[in-house]
This record gives structure tokens, sequence and C-alpha cells, in this order.
């Protein structure tokens, strides 16, 4: 049976593992100069359409 307590650790370790892949996603793409998937940029917390509007004038 698990306890609330086992519950939340789990449920912030799969926070933190979606929050780190999501970063080395758009890292890897932003090197090798492709647009990153907009719900990787979402878990980050980065909105899409404006992260595309980088650079934009």
């Amino acid at each position: 049976m698990s306890t609330p307590r086992k519950n939340k650790f789990f449920a912030t370790l799969d926070t933190f593992a979606t929050v780190f892949s999501s970063a080395a996603a758009v890292s890897a793409a932003v090197e090798a100069g492709r647009a990153p998937k907009a719900k990787h940029l979402e878990s980050l917390g980065i909105d899409p359409v404006a992260f595309r509007n980088i650079g934009r004038n």
C-alpha cells in the first residue's frame, strides 16, 4: 500500500524527469538549428509562439 508521502515523492520525481528531458530536447533542437516541439517548450513554461518569434522584428 502506498502512502501519500511515497506518492508525492514519485510525482516529484516524475516532474523532475519530465522537465529534465524537455530541457535536453529543447537544447538539442536549438543546437541542431531545428525548432523544438511545442510540448517540450510548454513543459518548461515557455510559450511556443513567443519562442518562435525570437529574433524576428
